[in-house]
């Protein structure tokens, strides 16, 4: 299948911290979404905070429903979902650990939502990473694979290299035999630009005020997209770029420009995409006022002139 423009909602049902979400995910949003000109919604969702400790490793039923309003309501205006595993930092830290863990979070995910309908998918595990080895990645994601066929045999399922699911790692990438599987990358380079000012990051004030948008910019973002897309097409799978944007503190004129460039290269080269994010630190949308940022939203989704919800 195929993905086409997305969005992702993130530091919501990813929310890192206890008690409320980091943004609240109302119903309402997905009309923005899908009137905006958007195919899909990706939804990050941090299970590994609403499970047991110890086998069975039960997920939250509370948390399971809220997932579940997100993926219907996404559903419903015709929207493709992708949902993850996302945040489950331990997996990464202490995998042989953590193994049986994760299976035991898919191994409720995916039957749960076996009798839903092509346009939701799964993606295994967001951003694998160091101490992880790409090895112990693959390995890792075979089982995980297995486990989702056993009661979703035809889900198109989406897995990344390790490494945070940096287009240089894929060429470690090494996937099962699987005819309905789609590889996914993210993309934030060049970072000093696309963190700056970001509190997480050391020194990412250092950064602020870099600019983007002279001719080794671009044949820069071009040469990298390339390689993911040649990487893809030689293994004969469909690629999905699953996380691109900037943060709110990046010079406003070069921010539009790179996440217009960027988008135009992965559609060029036949990727799908979706931005990050909708609505917190990267967004797109201001929950504040109600309202797209436009000049992002143009960048994005080039003169759609559809109405929106907020301009009704």
């Amino acid at each position: 299948m195929r993905l086409g423009r997305g969005v992702n909602f993130g530091n919501a049902l990813d929310a890192r911290g206890e008690g409320e979400p980091g943004f609240r995910l109302e119903e309402r949003y997905f009309d923005e979404v899908a009137l905006a000109g958007f195919d899909t919604v990706r939804l990050p969702v941090r299970w590994s905070a609403h499970a047991a400790e110890t086998p069975p490793y039960r997920i939250d039923p509370a948390f399971f429903d809220r997932v579940d309003r997100a993926v219907n309501g996404a559903l419903r205006r015709g929207l493709n979902v992708v949902i993850n595993v996302h945040h489950y930092d331990e997996v990464c830290a202490a995998p042989d650990q953590h193994e049986g863990r994760f299976l035991a979070l898919w191994r409720q995910i995916a039957p749960r939502y076996a009798d839903h309908s092509e346009p939701l998918c799964f993606e295994l595990l967001n951003e694998p990473r160091d101490p992880m080895t790409p090895e112990r990645w693959n390995g890792l994601a075979a089982k995980a694979l297995a486990v989702v066929r056993e009661s979703n045999p035809d889900r198109t399922v989406l897995i990344g290299p390790a490494r945070m699911n940096d287009i240089d790692a894929l060429a470690q990438l090494d996937l099962p035999q699987d005819d309905h599987l789609m590889a996914t990358v993210h993309y934030y380079a060049p970072f000093a630009f696309t963190h700056q000012g970001a509190g997480w990051v050391k020194g990412a004030d250092a950064w602020l005020g870099t600019r983007w948008g002279d001719d080794a910019d671009r044949a820069t973002v071009r040469r990298d997209l390339t390689t993911a897309a040649a990487w893809a097409s030689e293994h004969g799978l469909p690629l999905f770029l699953g996380e691109f944007g900037t943060f709110s503190k990046a010079h406003a004129a070069s921010r539009v420009e790179w996440t217009a460039f960027v988008r135009s290269e992965a559609e060029r080269l036949g990727m799908s995409w979706a931005y990050w994010d909708f609505g917190t630190d990267f967004g797109v949308f201001n929950p504040d006022l109600n309202s797209w940022r436009e000049p992002l939203r143009q960048a994005l989704i080039p003169g759609h002139l559809r109405p929106l919800v907020s301009e009704r």
